[in-house]
């Protein structure tokens, strides 16, 4: 089936983005995200360059926002909500990182290319909000709900975890990438340790009388 018949009749921009997104990124290995990546995609799904460079005004920055977004839609389909739930934090997290590293594992060079272009100072914030984003699409899938201060913490820590394990990936040549995936596990078992030892600090901070607290209530009762 070619993508032009997966496209509706008069489709919308947002629709031309998600269409033109994954063949943009199969071209971006050799063009880098650019000009010639957008047409040469266009020509493959049958839109005119006019109309698909209207879908990317932010050129390249946005070609890499659309390839990203495809990339967290295609580890959602492939972890339905149910599967997750009968699985530990710690598993649901590694088993949607190593989702994302198998659906990257075709598009190492497209992927370096990517990371280059945000690498630079002008998208450095844009950088930052699709970290952002993709630390937070997992941890929604995962079942997070926190609203507090651990919303931020979760989402900051997996971002880092991720991206350094976007580094190790990009130059590993180990079979099956297991080098990237032993690093991973090392990385979420720090995480977990530190996320018990807050637990359990936490724990003893509630438990534990405090006399300064004491202290303020018998000089402003009520309080």
């Amino acid at each position: 089936m070619s993508m032009a018949s997966i496209l509706p009749a008069d489709p919308t921009l947002d629709e031309i983005r998600a269409a033109l997104a994954p063949l943009i990124a199969e071209s971006a290995a050799f063009d880098g995200f650019s000009p010639a990546a957008l047409d040469d995609a266009a020509r493959r799904a049958a839109v005119a360059p006019d109309v698909a460079r209207l879908a990317f005004p932010g050129g390249g920055r946005d070609m890499v926002d659309a390839w990203f977004a495809d990339v967290d839609g295609r580890m959602e389909q492939s972890w339905p909500a149910e599967r997750l739930a009968a699985m530990k934090i710690r598993d649901r997290i590694t088993a949607l990182v190593e989702t994302r590293i198998d659906l990257l594992a075709a598009h190492r060079e497209s992927l370096r290319r990517a990371l280059a272009l945000l690498a630079l100072p002008t998208n450095a914030p844009h950088a930052a909000k699709l970290g952002w984003r993709a630390a937070d699409h997992m941890w929604r899938l995962a079942g997070d709900t926190a609203t507090d201060y651990n919303h931020y913490s979760k989402r900051a820590i997996l971002g880092a975890v991720y991206g350094s394990t976007m580094a190790v990936f990009l130059n590993d040549d180990s079979e099956g990438f297991a080098d990237t995936r032993a690093f991973l596990a090392r990385r979420i078992d720090q995480v977990m340790r530190f996320e018990s030892w807050k637990y359990r600090r936490a724990s003893r901070s509630v438990e534990r009388p405090s006399l300064a607290r004491f202290v303020g209530r018998l000089r402003y009762p009520g309080r």
